[in-house]
């Protein structure tokens, strides 16, 4: 049996990277969704152990202590992490699996899983992720402005990434993350 890929689809904050693969699950089933683990607040909707699983700080802390994170981060103010142990019996079971996460996390995930397939979700334009944020409605004028300068960072990211895939149209941006993991998987079966 082979291993699992694991796919890491990274951007910077209100690209749509939760949209996309919310949208990408519910017709695909070639790849598993990594649920990261998170301080944050929980936005209306969102459940646990499927969007994250929402822990507090010292619970965050004690795990990461065990060296229990492929990644951790700390992103406006709240952390973030992906649980390792989940990760890595997905792959050692021939899973694969996609974990979506920012750009700190992905530079983590790079030294310990450099095999890994690499995908970058960029917005149309700066103005157009600003509207998105402003959709989103639970961003305060000081965390968006914040959200923003670190976006113009991160996007001077995207040549470490295997891919580019603009989100310019949902169902375009969905059916390019859908080749690659296609086209990845297909390379793996062959060898």
């Amino acid at each position: 049996m082979s291993k699992g890929i694991l796919f890491v689809l990274s951007g910077p904050s209100g690209v749509g990277k939760n949209t996309v693969l919310d949208e990408l699950f519910k017709n695909f089933d070639g790849v598993s969704y990594s649920v990261s683990a998170t301080t944050r607040e929980r936005r209306e909707g969102e459940v646990e152990g499927e969007d994250y699983f929402f822990i507090s700080e010292a619970e965050f802390k004690g795990i990461e202590a065990e060296d229990g994170f492929i990644e951790s981060a700390v992103v406006h103010g709240h952390y973030y992490g992906t649980p390792k142990k989940f990760v890595d019996q997905k792959l050692d079971e021939g899973e694969d699996i996609i974990l979506e996460i920012d750009t700190q996390g992905a530079k983590q995930v790079r030294e310990k899983y450099p095999e890994a397939v690499y995908i970058f979700l960029v917005p149309p334009s700066l103005e157009e992720l600003e509207n998105r944020l402003d959709k989103r409605g639970s961003e305060s004028d000081k965390s968006k402005n914040l959200r923003l300068k670190n976006a113009r960072q991160e996007l001077k990211e995207v040549h470490k990434y295997d891919y580019e895939v603009i989100n310019d149209s949902l169902s375009d941006a969905v059916r390019e993350i859908k080749k690659i993991i296609i086209k990845e998987q297909k390379r793996r079966d062959s060898k």
